[in-house]
């Protein structure tokens, strides 16, 4: 059934007035906006209290978020954040401050980012961190940026050849060609790793920098890290190590003593932001010693006084590539992420990945023998499932996944990452119970059984959900951003 929309509702003389008008005498609209900004007979629909607020009740209800299921997109971790640390986030000191404000007004905030920096520093094992870029491919496209920083300052500005794994995030080629870079794609090996052979040939004197992401996006930690290392270092370039996945690897790994020369990190996916709806996210960058000196000024710094430390923002950073965001980046995620290292300590993050770690390698194990598993070895936070089986029988991955609404469940991602046929990337997260895993391979084992005995249940679902089966190629080509009538809505 389709919910009737707001202005559908409509019928004239209703209103939602319960207090009559002021005696204050109304201010001319005119008066309040330019002519041109105005616009006559503006058709409003006339509905009553409880139907607005019914209605939009009922819309809300139809949001699927982490806080109402699990969320198992693979290369996203969508987990459940702790409530507290939104409730830290909002303390007037905190959520109230001015980015211009003087500094000596600010000083909890600013020790607050001197530290969260220090912390980022000691996780990822690396010289120096900046908490400016507002996303994790904006961290990407500051890295790729301060390694040619780098390059130029050393009289190298050749080196523009960023060398791209196929197995990397998908943002990472096009980060490397909006930092003016050529992009080479390495191949992957048989065990899903970086294919060594491929990325000696491809290391020489134009590389600028490898862009590994480890644990890759099949969700494997590449066993020839320090080789990779080796190689990328001996040929004059620089390891960019893409640390959306850190997930996995809190309190197991430095990546600074595996040979990461720079690296971000996504606060909203693994230090406590609510992840999705297009924000808001942080992708601090970190550095090794020799290319510290080029990170976004200003950092966060201290100095003692007369027994007293002090917190500043140091712009003395004549190296430095320069402001990658206004101000000093997403105040609000830092706080989060300070919050979330905090509550849960040294060991509390190593939990952390062990669990994730765990909860991934358990639902892969559960699947393995119902979807194909193309890389069949221990995964970290996540692990890819191909759907050639069922496409073989005429079911696609799609299909599996519009199904899975069916079940009360969002799906995983599929068709990424590209090396796999009809990819399904499941990523569980630390959050979430032996239960809830159970039900999600239940009803992903019961779809398996559908595709061979009602393979058109499976292709025309979902059949639960108050919007069925959208053209979805059609809608992104030919989007309708307005409302234009309930029977031509419905005819469409």
């Amino acid at each position: 059934m389709t919910e009737p929309l707001i202005f559908e509702l409509s019928s004239p003389t209703r209103t939602t007035n319960y207090i009559d008008d002021g005696d204050v005498p109304a201010r001319d609209v005119a008066d309040l906006l330019p002519a041109d900004a105005l616009r006559e007979g503006l058709e409003l629909p006339e509905v009553t209290e409880p139907e607005l607020v019914r209605h939009f009740t009922r819309l809300s209800q139809f949001n699927y978020s982490v806080d109402t299921g699990f969320y198992p997109l693979g290369s996203c971790t969508m987990k459940y954040n702790p409530k507290v640390h939104e409730d830290v986030a909002s303390l007037d000191g905190l959520a109230r401050v001015h980015p211009l404000q003087p500094e000596a007004t600010v000083q909890g905030a600013l020790q607050l980012m001197f530290e969260l920096q220090e912390y980022l520093a000691e996780i990822s094992g690396l010289h120096a961190v900046s908490l400016q870029p507002a996303a994790g491919a904006h961290g990407e496209l500051t890295g790729v940026l301060m390694a040619r920083a780098y390059h130029r300052h050393r009289g190298e500005d050749q080196r523009r050849i960023v060398l791209v794994p196929d197995s990397a995030h998908g943002t990472n080629p096009a980060t490397a060609s909006m930092a003016g870079c050529r992009v080479v794609n390495v191949k992957s090996n048989a065990r899903g790793g970086v294919d060594l052979d491929d990325l000696r040939a491809l290391a020489g004197a134009e590389t600028a920098t490898l862009m590994l992401t480890i644990p890759n996006t099949l969700g494997l930690f590449d066993e020839n890290i320090l080789e990779i290392s080796d190689i990328v270092h001996h040929a004059g370039a620089l390891l960019y190590c893409d640390g959306a996945n850190m997930n996995a690897m809190l309190g197991q790994v430095k990546l600074g003593d595996l040979g990461c020369d720079i690296m971000h990190l996504n606060l909203h996916k693994t230090f406590s932001t609510p992840h999705g709806g297009g924000g808001p996210g942080a992708g601090p960058v970190a550095a090794a010693a020799p290319l510290a000196p080029f990170l976004p000024r200003p950092l966060a710094a201290s100095r003692s006084t007369t027994g007293t430390v002090a917190y500043y923002l140091d712009y003395d950073r004549p190296l430095s590539i320069g402001q990658v965001r206004s101000f000093y980046g997403n105040f609000g995620v830092m706080v989060r992420a300070y919050a979330y290292i905090r509550s849960l300590g040294p060991d509390g993050l190593r939990q952390v990945s062990e669990n994730a770690v765990l909860n991934a390698n358990y639902l892969m194990r559960r699947l393995k023998d119902v979807y194909d598993l193309p890389y069949d070895r221990g995964c970290m936070h996540e692990f890819v499932l191909s759907g050639r089986r069922q496409k073989a029988a005429g079911v696609r991955t799609l299909d599996i996944a519009k199904r899975l609404l069916d079940y009360g469940f969002h799906p995983p991602t599929i068709y990424f990452p590209l090396i796999v046929d009809e990819a399904l990337m499941i990523e569980p997260t630390e959050t979430e119970t032996r239960d809830t895993l159970d039900s999600f391979a239940r009803a992903l084992i019961e779809i398996a059984k559908e595709v061979v005995d009602k393979p058109e249940l499976v292709k025309t679902a979902p059949h639960s959900t108050p919007v069925g089966r959208l053209d979805e190629v059609t809608a992104a080509r030919h989007p309708i951003l307005r409302w234009s009538g309930a029977s031509e809505r419905r005819k469409g």
